[in-house]
């Protein structure tokens, strides 16, 4: 079973934050791709100073600039995230093949991008602008995958 979901990360400032959402990815069967710049290193070397002994095993695509991620997504369908999207991130529905894009962990995906594309949003209750990137991803993720594998949650 795979859920052909690819979680796209832009600009990620944290490497704890990439190393958790690595692994969610390899719990589901997902690609993870980055978009450059990045804030970190990912060579072999940095992750292991990481202790990310799973990251070996993740399908990891690296876009050297946001063009070039572009130019990957052609025609696949893209979901935005953000803490400004007009509505719930349970209000999508996800597909085998869908693009979920996340932006950085200080300030999220440009609002350019967001105001053209749409988004969607985790809603909150507390005092807190946003979540965790990787919290943020993991809930997502959970919901798409309910969607796509509903049997896994009966």
């Amino acid at each position: 079973m795979s859920t052909d979901l690819h979680v796209a990360l832009y600009h990620p400032e944290i490497p704890q934050n990439t190393g958790n959402i690595g692994r969610l990815c390899l719990g589901l069967d997902a690609t993870l791709h980055l978009v450059h710049p990045l804030s970190f290193q990912t060579d072999e070397k940095a992750v292991r100073r990481a202790g990310l002994d799973y990251w070996k095993h993740v399908r990891l695509v690296e876009h050297p600039d946001e063009d070039a991620f572009w130019r990957w997504v052609a025609d696949r369908r893209v979901h935005l995230f953000s803490s400004h999207g007009a509505r719930p991130y349970s209000a999508c529905r996800y597909e085998r093949g869908d693009v979920l894009l996340f932006g950085r962990e200080t300030v999220g995906l440009p609002t350019g991008l967001v105001a053209a594309r749409g988004a969607f949003h985790i809603p909150m209750v507390g005092p807190i602008r946003s979540l965790n990137l990787a919290n943020a991803v993991a809930v997502v993720c959970y919901e798409a995958l309910r969607q796509l594998e509903p049997d896994l949650f009966a």
